[in-house]
């Protein structure tokens, strides 16, 4: 791994005693390719029983590839899929995917328009006694808040609803896992958040095990039990949302999860040297001995740096961008030395560009921290 902070005893992911025994999904070394581009070169993934897991990352990097050959919809070039200590693909087996017990909410949710909602929740379930079908849609159309809809067609309901109408045909099969596809792309931003926390509820109260597939940060960390974030058909770093934010494992992790920038600094003895003034040793991460007389890049996000207006003997550094986001402002800051760091404030707070500031690292946790030779040239991000 590129962070230096695993040399540290601390462990980046904490495993409950179970781990291996709750496991519902396996891929081992899946690679996949599409004539001669290689889109997955290897890829091995583990997933626990009723856990919401999502891959994130940039498009191109293979998050809907490494979806669509879980739900069946692909074949992997190499590897093995098991599902409940079944192969599903490789080793000479390839499962359908009607067989696989795996329910699919696609992006755009791909309701049947002359039906009705129950209807589309008892599509598939035609082989079920029709007492128990009733019963099921029934107890689907109320787990998702949408028992007085039942006879609406899907023109007449609203985006929200027609994704959970969408969600409970998928759930009603009682699938082994159920995999979502952007399932929030569709949605206007106000709505997109009421329904994560709908979702999120339905899935956790259905009981079933969830892939999600985004390249929104903010949705993957605000819907998942862990987060896999995958980078040109790798996954970069598998944690829970606070871990992967807080202590990212690669750079691209960092830069990738929101604005990051990042502080040179000097380690002696108990403390970091930076343009910021010193950082004590205890409040980086897992900064090991081994450091010691070493340059090294902390991370910080924007809410861990503070910026105000002072006098020249305080000052050590200028605002060349402002950004107003309603209840915040993001500050852009050139500092003295060079570097660039970025600061978020109250939108009460006034600061002009071109002015003159005081940063100090303000933040309340322990820091992430790169080696400096793993810098690839570069101080900072600043993601705009």
């Amino acid at each position: 791994m590129a962070n230096g902070q695993l040399l540290s005893t601390a462990t980046t992911e904490p495993t409950p005693e179970s781990a291996t025994e709750n496991v519902v999904l396996e891929l081992d070394s899946v690679a996949k390719q599409y004539g001669t581009e290689e889109v997955i070169p290897e890829l091995s993934l583990s997933v626990r029983d009723g856990e919401i897991l999502t891959l994130l990352g940039p498009s191109g990097c293979g998050k809907t590839t490494t979806l669509r050959l879980i739900a069946g919809l692909e074949k992997p070039n190499n590897g093995r899929i098991q599902l409940r200590d079944d192969d599903v693909a490789g080793n000479g087996r390839f499962v359908p995917p009607e067989e696989r017990g795996v329910g699919v909410v696609f992006q755009e949710f791909a309701l049947f328009p002359h039906l009705t909602a129950r209807e589309n929740v008892a599509f598939g379930l035609q082989e079920w006694v029709d007492e128990e079908r009733d019963a099921r849609v029934d107890e689907l159309l109320e787990l998702v808040g949408l028992e007085d809809q039942d006879e609406a067609y899907p023109d007449e309901l609203s985006g929200g609803q027609q994704q959970r109408i969408a969600l409970a045909r998928s759930l009603a099969p009682e699938p082994e896992m159920l995999l979502l596809d952007e399932p929030f792309s569709n949605l206007d931003v106000d709505l997109r958040v009421e329904m994560r926390e709908e979702v999120r509820r339905i899935i956790k109260e259905a009981g079933v095990t969830a892939i999600s597939v985004t390249h929104d940060q903010e949705e993957a960390l605000s819907i998942s039990d862990r987060v896999a974030v995958m980078n040109e058909g790798d996954i970069e770093q598998i944690d829970t949302p606070q871990q992967v934010f807080q202590q990212p494992e690669s750079r691209f992790v960092a830069g990738f999860l929101g604005h990051a920038s990042f502080l040179s600094g000097e380690v002696h003895g108990d403390s970091v040297d930076t343009s910021l003034g010193r950082v004590l040793r205890d409040d980086v991460n897992g900064l090991a001995h081994q450091y010691d007389g070493t340059n090294i890049d902390i991370l910080v996000r924007p809410d861990d740096v503070t910026a105000f207006p002072g006098d020249e003997t305080e000052t050590n550094g200028r605002v060349v961008y402002r950004r107003y986001l309603g209840p915040t402002v993001l500050y852009r800051v050139e500092l003295d030395s060079g570097e660039t760091i970025e600061c978020m404030h109250n939108h009460s707070d006034q600061i002009e560009l071109d002015e003159r500031v005081a940063v100090r690292v303000t933040a309340d946790h322990d820091l992430a921290w790169f080696p400096a030779e793993q810098r690839d040239g570069k101080t900072s991000v600043a993601a705009d």
